[in-house]
């Protein structure tokens, strides 16, 4: 049995995520934080507060797009430092934002322009990539699919089907192929029962 499983009768229990609710980094500086989330990456700033588990600490909340919380604990005594994060078992590597595609073929420029080198456009097979670091050194993505999922459906699922289909042809990743053919395949209609009345 796997760490953190309990055994019900015959089942197996587990905690049921719907989705992610917040992220939380630790930040230097109060400013660097909103000049970056906010000033930078266009991200609201919400709210702050103390952080409750240490009052010496502030806590900053930015919306990132869709509602949810990007979080910054922010101390005034800590300055930035913009060394790579560690790559160490257990440390995050990166993390990614979605963005219109209107606005990804413009993030190079304008990241440029604030002083922040970037990797410039990457084909990911599904989606390009634009990769940078913030202030403090923190590995970010800029992602933008090369598709919309069909009514009804969500991106993974359009990749699930995408996946299958690129497994069954015994290709390397996914491309362009496997994502006409998923979205296809998810927004064929059945075919009317000949038997019931029109």
């Amino acid at each position: 049995m796997k760490p953190g499983m309990t055994r019900v009768g015959t089942f197996m229990t587990k905690i049921q995520t719907q989705g992610v609710h917040h992220i939380t980094f630790v930040g230097a500086d109060r400013q660097t934080s909103i000049d970056f989330w906010q000033g930078v990456l266009g991200m609201p700033f919400v709210f702050e507060q103390p952080n409750l588990d240490d009052p010496e600490t502030n806590h900053l909340y930015f919306d990132p797009g869709d509602g949810r919380l990007i979080t910054v604990f922010t101390r005034e005594d800590s300055k930035p430092v913009a060394r790579p994060n560690p790559m160490g078992i257990g440390n995050l590597h990166h993390l990614a934002f979605i963005v219109a595609r209107a606005t990804y073929t413009q993030a190079k420029k304008r990241l440029e322009e604030r002083g922040f080198p970037n990797s410039g456009e990457v084909d990911r097979g599904f989606m390009y990539s634009l990769y940078f670091r913030d202030p403090l050194g923190q590995l970010l993505e800029l992602a933008c699919y090369k598709f919309d999922p069909p009514v009804g459906y969500t991106h993974a699922d359009v990749l699930r089907e995408a996946h299958n289909i690129r497994l069954a042809k015994g290709d390397y990743n996914i491309a362009d192929e496997h994502l006409a053919d998923a979205i296809e395949k998810l927004s064929r209609k059945p075919d009317p029962d000949p038997t019931k009345p029109a």
